[in-house]
């Protein structure tokens, strides 16, 4: 019964198809176009993001660098930490933070319970500026882009901005970080701890408690979810 129920229909199918098909050739209709599947868009990679980069030179800067430092760590990352740009040791192995500063904020995450592993650390402009100056408008401009697919492509919960040009840059806010640092703001939606550079901490150990409070905010947003 079931068999026979299944034949009717498609011989009904067939029927209507057929008439389906007169009627469009008595329109002048003589062919028939399939739509064309659309390939689904591939979500952007950092990969992607470091591949068009390539050798950058859409600045001043890249003309004087050993390296480009892109951004190291968990591509998944709930937490992202940006500074200023890469200083000598960073431009000659281009990894962020691998000095003495660098030292100190893995001292940092260890008493976060964290590792490099498990955020992800990149700064401002990709590239060292002389004598560690501080980045001028059309660097940033050059680089910012890249820094916000960055972000776009991680969607972390919270970032920390490490230091005064990375606090006053990212919110476009020429607040001393003395008095941006402690609050919540926000970065294109984005939580935004603003706190002392761990370079500062090196020259102004008092400051290393404050910087403790606000990792405890951060992990305490962090903990929230």
């Amino acid at each position: 019964m079931m068999e026979q129920t299944r034949e009717q229909l498609y011989n009904q199918l067939l029927c209507q198809t057929g008439a389906i098909l007169e009627e469009l050739r008595a329109l002048g209709v003589d062919e028939l176009y399939l739509p064309l599947r659309q390939r689904p868009e591939r979500a952007e990679t950092l990969e992607d993001i470091r591949a068009e980069l390539g050798d950058c030179q859409r600045c001043a800067l890249g003309r004087g660098r050993n390296k480009l430092v892109f951004g190291a760590g968990n591509p998944a990352a709930r937490l992202v930490f940006v500074g200023e740009g890469p200083g000598r040791e960073e431009d000659q192995c281009g990894e962020p933070f691998v000095g003495e500063a660098g030292r100190l904020l893995e001292r940092i995450l260890f008493a976060m319970g964290l590792s490099r592993a498990d955020v992800y650390i990149c700064n401002v402009v990709k590239c060292r500026p002389p004598q560690n100056r501080n980045p001028r408008e059309e660097e940033i401009a050059a680089c910012e882009p890249f820094l916000l697919r960055q972000l776009a492509v991680i969607k972390p919960q919270v970032i920390v901005a490490l230091g005064r040009f990375a606090a006053q840059t990212l919110l476009n806010d020429q607040t001393p970080i003395s008095r941006l640092r402690g609050r919540w703001h926000s970065y294109q939606g984005t939580d935004l701890m603003p706190t002392f550079h761990p370079a500062y901490l090196l020259r102004n150990p008092g400051g290393k408690r404050e910087v403790w409070q606000d990792m405890q905010q951060v992990m305490q947003r962090l903990g929230a979810d």
